[in-house]
Formats: C-alpha cells, structure tokens, sequence
C-alpha cells in the first residue's frame, strides 16, 4: 500500500495492529505504530485503543505508556486495559483499573465484567470474584450472560471448588453451553477430579462431538490416574466418530521473521542444533532438580519413552531456538496455539532459573512470564 503512495486510514491501521496483535509480532506492531505517528494518527481514539490492545497481546509495556498518553478515553480503552491485565494474570491491577475507571465517571458494561471475573479467576481472587458477578445486576442493572457464568464456573473450578462449580451449573437460570461445561472440564483436569470429569465430558460430547480438545483433556484426567482402559475407550470413541487432536503449535518472531514449530517438528532449518540445543537443557534441568511429568503423556508406554515424547513439544522446541539465535540474556517471546501443558509449564520454569532468561508464553488462555523459576500465573491456570 505504502509502495503505491495509498496512505492508511485508521480503520485500516486498527485492523493491522490488530493482526499484529494476534500473531504476538511486536516488531510488526511497532512498525506500524510508526507509520501511525507520522502520519499523526496515534492519537485518535480507535487507533490509541488498538494500540494499547496490540501491545498488551504482544506482552510490551509500551501498551501502559500509550494508555497514560491518551487524552481521550472511552469505554473500549477501559476494557482493553482491563482485560489485557487479565491475560496477564494481574488481578489486582485489573481491578485498580476499574475503580479508576469508575472513579473517571465512566459506567461498566457486559464486557467489563468478562474481564473483571477473567482477572479473578486468573489470579485465585474468589471473593473479589463473587462480588462482581453480584454487583453486575444490583448495581449496575446488568443482567448476567454465559460468558458471566463461565467465567464464575472456571473461578470456582480453578480456585479447587470443583464440585462447587458443578452445583453452580445446574442451579443456572439458563442452558449451560459448551464453554461452561470445558469450563468444569478443565478444573477437572487440574485436579484429578474423574468423577465430575466425567459428567462434564459427556455434556461436551453431546454438544460438540467433533472437538478433539474435550476428548484429549479428559484422556488427560484418565492418564493421570493410571486408567489406561478409559484412556483407550475415549481414543476408539475418537476414531469412530473421525475426531484428530489438533497438533500443538508454537511460533515466534525473530529479526521481523516469524518462526513455527509443532510436536515432534522435523521441518525447521535448524531442527538438528533445536535437537542438540533441547538436549543439552533437558541434562542440565534434570541434575538441577526438574522431573518429567509423564501424566501429560497420553499413551500406556514405558517411563523412557513418555520422557522423550514429553520433550519435542513444540514450545520446548521453541524455547531450545530462542536461546540458540538471540544474544545472551535478550528476553524471549512465544505463542501457543493450546493451553501450556503442565510438563512444559514446569521445564520452561527451570530454563528460566538456569539460563537467567525472561521468558513469556501466550497460550490459547493467558500469558505466562516466567522469571527466575518462577511463573507470574503462580501454577494457577
């Protein structure tokens, strides 16, 4: 467009930004922001909201520098902030950010909400959680929706109320959907719950037979209790009905390139200095304490193969090229097309204890930025 002397408009720049948001390509949105601030459009409203949008979902903290430069404000800017917050499992700041904005005269909405109970339930903050779902329609006049419930079902599940978010279901004033059901079906994952696991899977199967994610997940739950027979019943169900788990996929951008990986990948140019790369961690991780969680392995093999399985997933595969291709010491970014398996949670802890790295994760649910060991998420997602 550049090349042939069109000029972006805002809508056009928005749309951009948020495709760079989404692709977690910072440089790409960086990029873009430039462009936006010589042609004097950053400081329109829609455009500011993409920006701070766009570097939230790329983990920079230029999205609080464009907030705080913002003359102007609407509902949307309130609710980007905090959400983005929410993704990020900074609960607290989410909520200081809805007192400023309450404070700023300015009045909640649905999806204020969506992200208030996101950021609990993120950040383990249950009774915070409970009282905005009540303040929703006693304050406000808002009636709750699914994404409400959901939210308040994944607070309770997280939080290890398991049983708690089941009894919350059925006493609904409205049909549960599938997003409320996987809701349960992940806290169950979390905690072993095999009974309510159970229940919950098969409402998802009825619902959406076709999602392999609901099958993998209670797998998940049967593996880790040792229940080998159930893992098998749920992989023929799978076949008969022509359901494939969907691969793991991880990428990355370095020098305005990106660069993807999935499980096991054989593709990439480099995957033989990945391999050596990944190998060498995964020796150094293991005299240094980290154990293999084989529960994530989803197949009756022997103790050795589920630890190799275990290593080629694709955001250890990522993590390996991070440290291969970027100087010492320079922070690494990942997306993730699935939730971050526990296994991996764990190794990419110990990688940035070992390697002094800060290293930040997008998953299909929530950042995780993990630093000295630690991961900001607490082990809570």
């Amino acid at each position: 467009m550049l090349h042939e002397r069109e000029l972006p408009n805002p809508p056009i720049l928005t749309i951009l930004l948020g495709l760079s948001g989404n692709l977690g390509a910072p440089q790409l949105g960086q990029q873009i922001h430039t462009i936006a601030i010589k042609l004097g459009m950053d400081s329109g409203l829609v455009v500011a909201n993409a920006l701070v949008s766009m570097y939230f979902k790329c983990s920079s903290a230029d999205s609080l520098k464009v907030f705080d430069s913002m003359e102007e404000r609407d509902i949307f800017t309130w609710n980007t902030i905090i959400t983005g917050y929410a993704q990020h499992g900074l609960g607290r700041e989410a909520i200081r950010m809805y007192q400023l904005m309450v404070s700023a005269g300015v009045l909640p909405n649905e999806v204020t909400f969506v992200g208030l109970l996101h950021a609990c339930s993120h950040s383990g903050l249950v009774d915070e959680g409970h009282q905005f779902f009540k303040s929703m329609s006693s304050d406000y006049g808002l009636t709750p929706l699914l994404e409400h419930y959901a939210c308040m079902v994944d607070l309770l599940g997280r939080a290890g109320d398991v049983q708690g978010a089941e009894h919350f279901i059925y006493d609904m004033p409205i049909e549960p959907d599938s997003v409320i059901w996987s809701a349960l079906l992940g806290a169950c994952k979390i905690h072993k719950n095999v009974e309510i696991g159970r229940r919950a899977a098969e409402k998802l199967f009825s619902i959406e037979p076709s999602n392999a994610g609901n099958y993998v997940m209670l797998s998940n739950i049967y593996s880790s209790q040792g229940m080998w027979d159930e893992v098998a019943k749920v992989r023929k169900l799978m076949k008969e009905r022509g359901v494939n788990k969907d691969p793991g996929c991880s990428w990355m951008q370095i020098k305005n390139k990106m660069h993807s990986f999935v499980t096991g990948d054989e593709e990439h140019e480099q995957i033989q200095n990945i391999y050596a790369t990944l190998w060498e961690l995964y020796t150094l991780l293991k005299a240094t304490g980290y154990v293999p969680d084989t529960d994530f392995v989803l197949h009756d093999i022997d103790e050795e193969q589920k630890e190799s399985s275990l290593l080629y997933h694709s955001e250890k595969l990522a993590v390996a090229y991070g440290l291969l291709v970027t100087p010492k010491g320079m922070p690494i970014q990942i997306m993730k097309n699935l939730r971050i398996c526990g296994d991996c949670h764990t190794f990419i802890k110990f990688v940035s204890s070992v390697t002094k790295r800060e290293i930040d994760v997008r998953d299909g649910n929530r950042f995780h930025h993990f630093r000295n060991g630690s991961c900001s998420c607490g082990d809570f997602w």
